[in-house]
């Protein structure tokens, strides 16, 4: 560094650094009151960083000593500035997942097929949760590779999935059947979560989206739910849905508009018991807030398993709704399109299992028939 001083009599202090990208000399600059050591000294700071930021992300990257957890940490301030808070929420515990598994100071070039799986078949994990944390792990990598963290990711390809019983053989955990959903609701005493139970039966929207709906978006007179936003209850906000496919208008068949019809009034009765002030939110709790997913599914849970011998989640309510669209004869397609899914592999299982069973009984009625 060396001064220079100014025609106002003031100064300025310089230094050199070297472009990473042209390998030209290149001069940055600070101003200073005064030519003193102390100055100096200040001034040689704010030059070091201003020449920090300029060469950010332009050093050549140290592959040999790049750690599992320099790798995910470097994912993780990326994924902030361009994913949802409920996304880096959920791939940072996947994240912590796979540092525990595989050693956080593990070095990434060090790394290989054979450790990976070899790490795999030793948790106690069944192949399922392997094959997630597999899926999960070649993710992380082959991220770090498309941002020139590492070098070869190759061997990524010598990696298979462990044999896990396959989505067909237990597709019917995934849904309830039409008695199922009468006897679970007529055992529920709450009413509040027995007529939200109901409505995303009937309606087939996400938890999140049901929690997210403004009083303006069901509109009783046209029968219609506007589905805009959903709730993301590990961070406490309103974002936008879940895809463009998820924005979309909910017809309310009879049923469902009863539903609603049943919630509104119930809202406006806890209200009026608990003092709370006017929100714009369809569906409060006892304190005018968002109602909580833990709260339901806990409840949920609970029943589920004490009338229908199973825990069910929310989502298995949104399935719920697929399996009955598709035994009544609805079309895929229609099914999609009101559940705000454009691809979905499951939508596609369900519905697939579901108007087999009903052609299975069909033909078995054929069987009986003596139309000769």
């Amino acid at each position: 560094m060396w001064v220079e001083k100014r025609n106002n009599g003031k100064y300025k202090a310089v230094e050199r650094y070297t472009d990473y990208l042209t390998g030209k000399q290149r001069k940055v600059s600070v101003r200073i009151e005064k030519n003193t050591a102390q100055t100096r000294k200040i001034a040689q700071m704010a030059l070091n960083e201003k020449i920090d930021k300029i060469m950010e992300g332009r050093q050549d990257v140290d592959h040999k000593s790049l750690t599992l957890s320099n790798l995910i940490d470097q994912r993780r301030e990326m994924q902030k500035q361009t994913l949802k808070a409920s996304t880096c929420r959920r791939n940072y515990f996947s994240e912590n997942l796979i540092m525990n598994a595989f050693g956080k100071d593990t070095l990434v070039e060090k790394l290989n097929a054979n450790y990976i799986k070899n790490t795999l078949v030793k948790l106690d994990k069944t192949n399922e949760q392997r094959n997630e944390i597999l899926k999960r792990f070649k993710a992380v990598l082959n991220w770090g590779y498309e941002n020139e963290l590492i070098e070869d990711v190759s061997y990524l390809q010598k990696l298979r999935k462990f044999n896990a019983q396959p989505h067909r053989e237990k597709i019917e955990d995934k849904y309830l059947e039409s008695d199922e959903v009468k006897l679970l609701l007529s055992e529920m005493k709450v009413d509040v979560w027995r007529g939200v139970t109901r409505m995303l039966v009937l309606s087939g929207l996400r938890f999140g989206e049901l929690v997210a709906l403004k009083k303006e978006e069901v509109d009783f007179k046209n029968r219609v739910i506007w589905v805009n936003d959903t709730y993301d209850p590990n961070n406490s906000v309103t974002t936008a849905a879940k895809t463009d496919d998820s924005v979309r208008e909910v017809y309310m068949q009879d049923e469902l508009l009863k539903s609603m019809k049943e919630l509104n009034m119930l809202m406006l009765h806890q209200k009026l018991l608990c003092g709370y002030s006017t929100s714009t939110i369809f569906l409060t709790d006892k304190k005018g807030e968002h109602i909580k997913y833990y709260a339901f599914n806990k409840y949920l849970k609970e029943n589920s398993f004490r009338v229908l011998g199973r825990e069910i989640t929310p989502h298995v309510l949104r399935h719920t709704h697929v399996s009955l669209l598709a035994e009544n004869g609805v079309d895929i397609e229609d099914i999609s399109r009101r559940i705000g899914h454009s691809d979905s592999k499951i939508t596609r299982e369900i519905y697939l299992h579901v108007t087999k069973k009903r052609k299975a009984r069909v033909n078995a009625k054929l069987n009986e028939l003596k139309i000769i």
